[in-house]
């Protein structure tokens, strides 16, 4: 019993799209028991799951599963970096682009098998003006997507495509002045990404050379492209061969500085930001530790177009919706470790 590991599941019942009433009788099933103490709590608000973490941390518990989207995976690990706590991630937002990276199933009985045999293993993690990152960050048309996504109501990745293609419309690339380590440019640019993983969600590959143990940046500029460019951009993006495009200039550094005409709107994780002109990203090395596959080496496994397109498809399909409240789950008291006998 001594032996056992604690483990706190954060479920976030408004992420994604899918129904979460099944997910604690599921954990409870398929949690290995002679390898866990286990606790489930529900997160309430936003920025809960922080708090929750915080808590965990505090208390020294061994590891705190993200059970929702990007946003609740950055809620989690901004609370554990620089901690002895793994992250461990069970996939349920609109596009899981962390999950997906590490090469977490989205199947979540699989998810959960996953974590079973899981091993520690730290990683990078980025900073953008101070604002913790985990898998990507960025400034242009993602952001510009970001920000309207946000505010839409639709969501799964019909959702994003359908808010990208109206912003599409009404969006103009700006100037940037963009200096590394070795490297200083001006550029028009559509997008500037900064990846510590490979893509954005959904199999969108952004960074697909991104390593999350590299101690680098990914840094992927792409500049402004005609309507007919189009069909090639996106081929890229998904078939993880955006780096080839003639549009698009990639760099690896520790750091990065950015600066814009003004203020504005940035991403990180998905998530829209306003922030100054000026900004810097930085890359912070083994700074997070997670729960992986043991032979993980830190880059992601690119998914092929027929597979996507099934996803696609499932992903579609009408879901049951979410219930405002999950079954009544224990709570971790505050100010003991509640998995010690």
């Amino acid at each position: 019993m001594d032996n056992k590991q604690s483990i706190l599941f954060l479920i976030n019942p408004k992420s994604g799209v899918n129904s979460k009433r099944s997910l604690p009788e599921l954990i409870v099933s398929n949690i290995d028991k002679e390898r866990f103490d286990y606790s489930i709590m529900e997160t309430k608000y936003v920025a809960h799951a922080t708090e929750l973490t915080s808590q965990a941390v505090a208390q020294g518990v061994d590891a705190v599963v993200a059970v929702g989207g990007d946003g609740t995976v950055n809620e989690v690990a901004r609370a554990l970096v620089g901690s002895k706590t793994a992250l461990g991630i069970i996939p349920c937002g609109s596009g899981n682009g962390m999950a997906r990276h590490i090469g977490i199933p989205l199947e979540l009985k699989k998810a959960i098998e996953f974590i079973n045999l899981a091993q520690v293993t730290a990683v990078d993690y980025g900073k953008i003006n101070g604002q913790p990152f985990f898998c990507t960050c960025g400034i242009g048309f993602d952001a510009f997507v970001s920000n309207s996504f946000a505010k839409g109501k639709q969501r799964g990745p019909l959702g994003y495509f359908h808010n990208m293609l109206i912003d599409w419309l009404n969006y103009r690339p700006e100037v940037y002045e963009l200096e590394t380590e070795s490297y200083s440019e001006n550029y028009k640019a559509f997008l500037i990404a900064c990846g510590n993983a490979s893509q954005y969600g959904n199999n969108a590959y952004i960074a697909p050379r991104a390593s999350m143990r590299d101690g680098l940046l990914s840094i992927t500029i792409l500049e402004p492209f005609s309507s007919l460019d189009v069909p090639f951009v996106l081929g890229g993006i998904f078939g993880h061969s955006i780096n080839s495009n003639s549009h698009v200039r990639t760099l690896e550094s520790r750091w990065v500085k950015i600066k814009r005409k003004k203020a504005g709107v940035i991403h990180f994780d998905g998530e829209p930001m306003e922030m100054d002109a000026d900004l810097f990203i930085e890359i912070v090395p083994s700074g997070l530790n997670v729960l992986a596959a043991p032979e993980w080496d830190g880059t992601s496994k690119p998914v092929p177009i027929y597979k996507q397109v099934v996803e696609l498809m499932s992903s579609s399909l009408p879901q049951l919706p979410n219930l405002p409240n999950l079954p009544n789950l224990p709570n971790i008291p505050m100010g003991k470790n509640p998995f010690k006998k």
